[in-house]
């Protein structure tokens, strides 16, 4: 039996997660894909798979051996590729991961911008406020804000943001502006509970001041909070990309600016491998001009964003 079609066929398995599944999906007997995964069992010595009469579930060895014949699978794919050019061409469909929304306001513009100077490609946005495995969602490209783990992606800084605390000047007309972190308890506060923005507001260099806020409103998109600050209501916290079209029209103002925590770090990573495609080399360059141009400007609006040089 062909060994890599019967790995093709064990991690179809493995995603379907039936013999049955995996058969009509690739067009096969479900006896000789039962026929595929006994050889592979019968060459490594271990069993793979746990079978019932319901579905099938990965043994611990199998898990290992599938994500092997995954890699195993996609270098063979990009050695064919790259030696039928297409490595020279964008082509194929391109998958783009990004926060909510960050990917709305950004990535959707640039992204279809690209698919329409590149005809052969096809674009797919998958737009999460949380940090997705880009291998196993099939990702090709993602756009990260905050301070990246050790990985073995590769990472290109393009910008940073910073987190601030903002209101409408409509608010201020009847409250304080807040000069220090402790003059927040005595504000209205809105919380936004959507994002992996911590609740608890810390504020300097060093992250040591915290201020215990006790919040009249919790939101769970940024959205609602950017919108229920802008109507005067109280005080919010975002990142500054995120306010920065009602900052500069005069619709939010920054306030504690000057305790403000570092910056963070905004990233365009993807899986780094021996030969990038040409659909994704192409878009992550396309991405990264475009974005540091958009941060650029941004700074001047809120008054920090920072480009590497």
């Amino acid at each position: 039996m062909d060994r890599l079609q019967a790995m093709r066929v064990l991690v179809k398995v493995a995603e379907a997660g039936s013999f049955a599944g995996a058969a009509r999906a690739l067009n096969m007997s479900p006896p000789a894909v039962t026929r595929a995964i006994a050889y592979l069992e019968e060459l490594t010595g271990a069993r793979l798979f746990l079978r019932s009469t319901r579905s099938v579930k990965l043994t611990a060895p199998g898990s290992r051996y599938v994500e092997d014949c995954r890699n195993i699978l996609a270098d063979i794919e990009e050695a064919e590729a790259s030696a039928g050019g297409s490595h020279a061409t964008p082509t194929g469909l391109l998958t783009v991961t990004a926060p909510v929304l960050f990917g709305q306001i950004y990535v959707m513009p640039a992204l279809t911008a690209f698919l329409t100077a590149h005809p052969a490609v096809t674009g797919r946005v998958l737009l999460f406020d949380r940090v997705v495995n880009l291998v196993e969602e099939g990702i090709d490209v993602a756009l990260r804000i905050g301070h990246l783990p050790d990985s073995g992606y590769t990472a290109i800084k393009i910008g940073s943001v910073r987190r601030v605390i903002c209101a409408a000047p409509s608010y201020f007309e009847d409250h304080p502006v807040p000069q220090v972190p402790a003059d927040l308890a005595g504000h209205t506060i809105i919380a936004n509970t959507g994002s992996s923005a911590p609740l608890d507001w810390r504020f300097g260099a060093e992250q040591k001041t915290g201020v215990a806020l006790q919040p009249r409103l919790f939101c769970n998109t940024v959205e609602a909070s950017i919108s229920a600050a802008a109507s005067g209501w109280g005080l919010a916290r975002a990142l500054s990309y995120q306010v920065a079209p009602a900052v500069a029209e005069g619709r939010l103002m920054i306030v504690l600016a000057d305790h403000e925590e570092p910056p963070l770090p905004v990233h365009v990573i993807h899986a780094e491998g021996r030969h990038v495609s040409a659909k994704t080399r192409a878009f992550v360059d396309f991405l990264v001009t475009r974005m540091r141009a958009i941060i650029e400007n941004q700074r001047a609006a809120t008054s920090g964003e920072t480009i590497p040089r």
